[in-house]
């Protein structure tokens, strides 16, 4: 059985092609300018029984290529528990939204609540930020925890944020004090929606957010469980749909691209 689970995420698109239940292959491409077709460049030359999408632009390859779809909750909330079985509060943080979910003994979810109205708090966020202080969005993670003084940040909304940013600037602060204050603001955030749906556990976070080690050990810091991060992130989501997919009740046949 060769599955495939395909997540057309808001930054980027990622690919899982699993061989008898064994991740064989992964692809990812950037999401823009043309979702559908980075969606259909990652299925060149591949061969699968089953199939299925998730993520931001599930909607856009359902309807041009008959793929069936399953929500972003299901996904990583699947492939989380793939990837530490037994975990019951999942952490999603990814480039437009994130994610706060509950699951069941067996897996199922039974909470959840998201972000997905603004961009306080995402991948976009930090993008944002690390370019308004001069950052490359891989050093921002590490130039925040090099910071001598945290200087707090009181906004999470990406304008008004920016702006607090700058009038920091002007008055000579610290970029890595500044930096630190803005993922503790993240941090916070996230670990108040966890709160409001699940308070006991580790915490399985997923989503390219979970590759910034400054924003994971704030996280950990404050809510006081161990969190646990897969070694790819990002592709929790299209692990999920490919698990997903090799249900053989789950879902009909699907084309080959």
């Amino acid at each position: 059985m060769r599955s495939v689970g395909l997540d057309i995420g808001s930054r980027a698109v990622k690919l899982v092609l699993l061989e008898e239940g064994r991740v064989a292959l992964t692809r990812t491409a950037d999401t823009v300018p043309d979702p559908l077709a980075s969606g259909r460049r990652l299925l060149e030359g591949l061969a699968w029984d089953r199939i299925l999408a998730t993520g931001y632009g599930r909607g856009l390859i359902e309807a041009a290529c008959e793929i069936p779809t399953v929500t972003e909750i299901k996904a990583h909330a699947v492939g989380a528990r793939h990837l530490f079985p037994g975990v019951r509060t999942v952490l999603d943080i990814g480039g437009q939204d994130s994610k706060a979910i509950a699951l069941g003994p067996e897996g199922q979810v039974l909470a959840f609540e998201m972000n997905d109205r603004c961009a306080a708090g995402t991948g976009k966020f930090l993008e944002i930020m690390a370019n308004t202080l001069g950052f490359g969005l891989g050093e921002f993670a590490a130039e925040a925890l090099r910071a001598e003084r945290e200087l707090p940040i009181h906004s999470l909304c990406t304008v008004f944020a920016e702006s607090e940013v700058t009038s920091l600037l002007a008055r000579g602060e610290d970029r890595r004090g500044i930096a630190l204050g803005l993922h503790r603001a993240i941090a916070r955030r996230a670990a108040g929606m966890l709160a409001r749906v699940s308070r006991e556990g580790p915490v399985a976070f997923t989503g390219g957010a979970a590759r910034n080690g400054c924003l994971a050990r704030l996280l950990e810091e404050l809510l006081k469980r161990p969190l646990l991060v897969p070694d790819a992130p990002e592709l929790a989501g299209a692990l999920g749909a490919a698990l997903l997919a090799s249900r053989p009740a789950a879902l009909p046949p699907a084309r080959t691209a």
